[in-house]
């Protein structure tokens, strides 16, 4: 459908397809999590890999995710001898940076003001701990739920019910499914994004020059 598109499309960015077989990619980005490195994981359903480690090998770049903002130079040197880049592979570090501010359609609060403030934190994300340990304080509860959860009705009474008339925080992505089923007065959501440990200009170039030379506007 894409390619008879007309104009056809330059570039296609593909999300979650490394292991579509009928896609053959000229550009392979491979995520992997700091906690959970693709080494350290087995195949589905022992583990989360939907193929062979060996299928690492596709990637152009690695990109290690969801590390410590901190993480030193000596860590990722680790990290790089532990996952062996093949040559001409690029690897990178990024960790998850927070906004400093929650959302609401057009309002918004600063984190640092709503912080002392007693709320009900909700999330359906693989790994809600970062998030909750960013905004929780005594007093807060804490509401989880499966990754890409649709919430039923009775979930959205029971979060009601917990919330017990607070202000209410989860991640962008579930403000979409829990917006207009919630108070939208005491609905907000926290966005987030990923950013580089280091060499961030690199990736950048990285991407520019592959679809400059891949489309000839190089």
């Amino acid at each position: 459908i894409l390619l008879s598109m007309s104009p056809k499309p330059n570039v296609i960015v593909l999300d979650d397809a490394y292991q579509h077989r009928r896609v053959k990619a000229g550009f392979y980005i491979l995520l992997t999590a700091y906690g959970d490195l693709y080494l350290d994981d087995y195949i589905l359903p022992a583990g989360n890999l939907r193929e062979g480690r060996s299928g690492a090998k596709r990637a152009s770049v690695i990109i290690v995710t969801k590390c410590p903002p901190s993480l030193s130079e000596e860590q990722r040197d680790a990290i790089r001898q532990k996952l062996k880049p093949s040559p001409g592979q690029q690897l990178y570090f990024s960790y998850i940076d927070y906004d400093d501010r929650v959302y609401s359609g057009e309002r918004q609060v600063k984190v640092e003001d709503i912080l002392p403030t007693e709320k009900l934190l909700v999330a359906g994300i693989a790994n809600p701990k970062p998030f909750f340990a960013h905004l929780q304080k005594d007093g807060d509860t804490c509401l989880t739920y499966p990754d890409h959860h649709y919430f039923t009705d009775k979930e959205i009474e029971t979060i009601e019910r917990q919330s017990r008339s607070r202000i209410i925080i989860t991640t962008e992505k579930d403000f979409m499914r829990l917006e207009g089923r919630l108070p939208a007065n005491r609905l907000f959501y926290l966005p987030i994004k990923s950013s580089f440990i280091a060499d961030a200009d690199n990736f950048d170039k990285t991407i520019l020059d592959y679809v400059g030379q891949s489309t000839g506007n190089s």
